[in-house]
């Protein structure tokens, strides 16, 4: 073999410098903590990325204007959206497909906390929780699952929480509504087998975000001893999984639910 002939056939084998490069991509609840490192994370590798947030409109653009100025083919783009909304989720559908066309990986991560422990919760609590961190992702999935399926390399991914494995103190609706992505990740993934489209979750542990960082250090003392790693996880490390899910060779892996979480239920 000539060294032209292996030089090209090197080449062939080499993977494209943005993987991502011509799939369209749309991340609830991007506009802060792991939300926003996953479309900074897409974007990075040359996705184009649907920012959507629900009020945080400064931040969504701050988001996007750091995908589009980044020296990768990525490009953001603020989408504003309630995911517990079905007419507001329904707009910005039409208004992504008016732009891009069909989607090509959905990441359901809105979620919210109200933690309150199971004595002193409300009815109203709990929905809450369950509206944007369950129903959400079934009313994103609803109404964009049509392109998904029909999608060349459709992905879905939920984010969940360790809490939806565990279950946490003052936290029963976000545990259970966390713990529901499981089921229905898994169910989803069935249902698509065969079309090339892919459903996986991720379960991160207590992740170096506000709303860890807002924790008091005692309790954040505590929380360590329980991590065999000795430390919380950072966002790129989740959005890095979510990058490789989303990618087109991840199209072996459906139904899983994957833990970012140090270790922390060994």
């Amino acid at each position: 073999m000539s060294l032209e002939t292996k030089k090209r056939s090197h080449d062939v084998t080499q993977p494209p410098r943005q993987p991502l490069a011509g799939r369209t991509c749309l991340v609830t609840g991007a506009s802060r903590g792991i939300g926003r490192g996953i479309a900074r994370e897409l974007g990075r590798y040359g996705a184009t990325v649907v920012v959507n947030y629900r009020s945080s409109e400064a931040a969504a653009h701050e988001v996007a204007d750091e995908i589009t100025n980044a020296d990768t083919e990525g490009t953001g783009h603020p989408v504003q959206a309630d995911v517990t909304d079905r007419a507001e989720i329904e707009t910005m559908r039409e208004a992504v497909d008016d732009t891009f066309g069909e989607i090509d990986v959905l990441v359901n991560n809105a979620g919210i906390n109200v933690d309150r422990t199971f004595e002193n919760m409300t009815a109203e609590d709990w929905h809450q929780v369950f509206d944007v961190s369950l129903h959400g992702a079934f009313n994103c999935t609803k109404t964009f699952y049509d392109d998904l399926k029909a999608a060349d390399d459709g992905r879905i991914i939920n984010i969940s929480s360790v809490i939806g494995k565990q279950g946490n103190v003052g936290q029963a609706n976000y545990a259970a509504a966390k713990s529901g992505l499981f089921g229905f990740t898994r169910s989803l993934a069935l249902e698509l087998a065969g079309t090339g489209t892919t459903a996986n979750c991720i379960a991160p542990g207590f992740t170096e975000t506000e709303m860890v960082e807002s924790i008091p250090d005692e309790v954040q003392a505590e929380l360590l001893e329980e991590i065999p790693v000795d430390r919380f996880a950072t966002v790129e490390e989740v959005a890095g999984l979510v990058r490789y899910l989303a990618d087109e060779q991840s199209g072996y892996i459906t139904g899983e639910v994957i833990d970012v979480n140090g270790g922390i239920d060994l």
